[in-house]
């Protein structure tokens, strides 16, 4: 099957990086990553695992990711404009629309996720099933899920220490970043793996501060009030839901999802952190297969 890499050009004028696998599958699949400002790159995998299921996978970078342009976030207009989630919710319909995926499934990892089941909610004729991987319907889960992850890692005085450099936002203090490295290893990529390695952090840093903050294990952005709760329950589609046992998504909320969703399946990935396709492929991609031969009896 041919993979093609287009650049897609948005109404607004910017640039988008997308890629496809499997090019003229029958069943499309689009793929929204996490961050916000993170890439496609953990879905790079998920073209040749669908490959015999006839799954045509688009990812792309969504505005202000690496790939994709970048536009000038020092403009408060421009930044007033792009940096919300309305935008990238807007964003991922137009993508949608050029692919020209009159219907497909949506996939989304973490702020993907919070992206993916926000527009299932509004888009549902236009999508065959959703699958959200690591991703809840509310930041007061998320922010009760960190406290119990950072008293569990560290001392009372470490947690102290931590809460006084935050309140101060030195985000650069040597021992907190220390810190905060520990966390990712062990609830984000446990594995370390090199093929997520770069040169240079990549991350887009204005886009990821302003929707989440320095890091992970806080939210001093704009989503910390997200919630999406009492909209959940309206998604119909045929959903997955994907978790992992050790990352930093507290999953008795994901369990409460899977109740609330009239047609949802919950499934969890061991021994892995957020990124758990990454972390653990073999379950996680058998996990994925399954969801697709359940739906489109192949």
């Amino acid at each position: 099957m041919k993979n093609v890499t287009r650049i897609l050009t948005l109404s607004n004028g910017y640039h988008l990086w997308s890629h496809t696998s499997n090019l003229g599958g029958r069943t499309k699949l689009l793929c929204l990553h996490g961050g916000p400002g993170d890439t496609h790159e953990v879905f790079e995998r998920f073209g040749p695992e669908l490959a015999d299921l006839d799954i045509e996978v688009t990812m792309y970078d969504q505005l202000g990711s690496w790939y994709s342009d970048t536009p000038n976030w020092d403009d408060d207009a421009i930044r007033q404009q792009y940096l919300t989630e309305d935008y990238y919710l807007s964003e991922v319909d137009e993508v949608r629309q050029q692919l020209g995926y009159k219907h497909c499934y949506l996939a989304g990892h973490s702020w993907g996720g919070m992206l993916a089941m926000t527009y299932a909610a509004d888009h549902q004729d236009q999508l065959d099933g959703l699958i959200i991987i690591s991703m809840i319907d509310n930041i007061a889960d998320y922010l009760k899920r960190m406290h119990a992850i950072r008293t569990a890692e560290f001392s009372p005085a470490e947690n102290a220490f931590m809460l006084s450099i935050e309140k101060r936002q030195q985000w650069n203090n040597p021992h907190y970043r220390q810190l905060i490295t520990h966390l990712y290893h062990q609830y984000i990529n446990r594995r370390q793996p090199s093929m997520m390695q770069h040169q240079l952090d990549i991350q887009a840093k204005p886009v990821y501060n302003h929707f989440q903050g320095d890091n992970e294990f806080v939210v001093y952005g704009v989503l910390d009030d997200w919630d999406f709760s009492d909209t959940l329950a309206t998604i119909q589609v045929p959903t997955l839901l994907m978790f992992a046992d050790h990352e930093t998504m507290p999953l008795a909320t994901a369990e409460r999802m899977q109740q609330r969703m009239p047609n949802a399946k919950l499934v969890v990935t061991p021994d892995s952190g957020h990124n758990h396709m990454v972390d653990n492929p073999a379950v996680f991609f058998t996990y994925l297969r399954n969801y697709f031969s359940d739906q489109l009896g192949r």
